[in-house]
C-alpha cells in the first residue's frame, strides 16, 4: 500500500495509534508502516517514541500476545515461535518472557493431540514414509526434535 499522500508528524501519530490499538504490533512493523507512509527517519523516531510513551507500543506485550495466539490457533511449537519472533527483532529476554505464557502441560497436551490428529489423516501404507510425513509436519510447525521422534516412534 504505497500511498502518495504525505502525513504530518501529528497525523502519523494518530494513524499509528489506531494501527497499534487495533492489534499488538512490534517495533519493526510500526517502523515499516511509517516508511510506507514516506516518513523521514527523524519523524519515524518521533512517532515511535510517542507510541512507546503512551503505551501503544510494547514489545513484551506484543511477544506474549503473539506466542499465545500462534500457539493456540496455529498450534506452533517453541522453535517456530522463536524463529518468527526473531524475524521481528524481538529480544531474547522478551522471547523467554513470552514462553512463560504457555504452561508445560498445555504445551505437551497440544503437541500430543496435534500429532495424533495428523497421524490419523496420513493415508500412506509404507511405515517409513508415514513416519517421515508426520515428522515433517511437526517440524514445520516448530516442535522440538526429541518430542517429534518419540511421538513418531510411539505412533507407528
Amino acid at each position: 500500500m504505497k500511498s502518495s499522500k504525505t502525513y504530518t508528524v501529528e497525523e502519523a501519530k494518530r494513524t499509528l495509534e489506531n494501527y497499534c490499538a487495533y492489534q499488538e504490533r512490534c517495533h519493526k512493523e510500526v517502523a515499516q508502516k511509517l516508511r510506507d507512509m514516506r516518513m523521514i527517519p527523524e519523524a519515524i523516531d518521533l512517532v515511535v517514541v510517542h507510541l512507546l510513551e503512551h503505551d501503544f507500543l510494547n514489545e513484551t506485550r506484543f511477544s506474549k500476545a503473539y506466542v499465545r495466539g500462534k500457539f493456540r490457533v496455529k498450534k506452533w511449537g517453541r522453535k517456530r515461535l522463536e524463529l518468527e519472533l526473531k524475524k521481528r527483532d524481538i529480544s531474547k529476554f522478551n522471547i523467554q518472557e513470552a514462553f512463560k505464557e504457555i504452561s508445560e502441560a498445555d504445551y505437551l497436551n497440544t503437541f500430543h493431540a496435534l500429532a495424533e490428529k495428523k497421524a490419523a489423516t496420513i493415508k500412506e501404507t509404507n511405515p517409513l514414509k508415514k513416519k517421515k510425513k508426520l515428522a515433517d509436519y511437526l517440524f514445520y510447525r516448530g516442535w522440538e526434535s526429541h518430542l517429534v521422534y518419540d511421538k513418531v516412534n510411539e505412533l507407528f
